[in-house]
Order: structure tokens, then sequence, then C-alpha cells
């Protein structure tokens, strides 16, 4: 059975950085792509940030694009969402996702796994 385990999350200031991992009990963990969303009270699921199974590949939302950053480490069967410049409007759940069999992919429902999600709190 696949878990997905965040940790990271807290409350910070705005303007600080923030570094969320989550980690994977998933026996090939390299055959998923992974990717990070956020919910905010009141508001969807959004899609922060997804990496390729390989790692070479990685997308952003526009939002978070040039502040946040994404990688894996294969070995350690983790996946990892370095948060720079961090803003009140950051302020969300932040949900660690595995998608099986896709090269990486925006959408929720193409996330076959999720974890319980960790809460990052930005103060101004």
């Amino acid at each position: 059975q696949v878990q997905l385990v965040e940790s990271g999350g807290g409350l910070v200031q705005a303007e600080s950085s923030l570094r969320l991992s989550c980690a994977a009990s998933i026996r090939i963990f390299s055959t998923y792509a992974m990717g990070w969303f956020r919910q905010a009270p009141g508001k969807e699921r959004e899609f922060v940030a997804a990496i390729s199974r390989n790692g070479e590949n990685t997308d952003y939302a526009d939002s978070v694009k040039g502040r946040f950053t994404i990688s894996r480490d294969n070995a350690k069967n983790t996946v990892y969402l370095q948060m720079n410049s961090v803003k009140p409007e950051d302020t969300a759940i932040y949900y660690c996702a595995a998608s099986y069999g896709s090269p990486w992919s925006t959408s929720r429902v193409n996330y076959d796994y999720w974890g319980q999600g960790t809460q990052v709190t930005v103060s101004s």
C-alpha cells in the first residue's frame, strides 16, 4: 500500500524560506511522477508543482514560479518543495501526490495517491 507523509510545515514570516518533504512508501518510487498541491480555507485544491519520474522535468503554477523549487531523491523515496520568499497568500495545507504511469501532471485527477497534508502559515 502506498503511503505519503508530508513534513516541514509551520508558521513563518513573509519573505522567509521553508522546505517541505514528502516521504513515500512506494516499492519503485522512480515509476511515479510526483506533485505538490495546496488548499487554502474556502478554496479548491490547486496545483503548485510537479516533477517527472527521473526528476529532469518540472512544472510550476504561475503564482509560485521563481520562488518555489520541486526536487526529488529517488534513492531516499522523497520529494521536496523548497519555498522561498513566501507570501501570506501561500498559506494553505500542502499535499504531496503520486501519479503512476504518467510523465507528470498539473491536474489532480491524474494523481493516484495523496498524503494527509502539512499546514503552512505565512504571517505578514
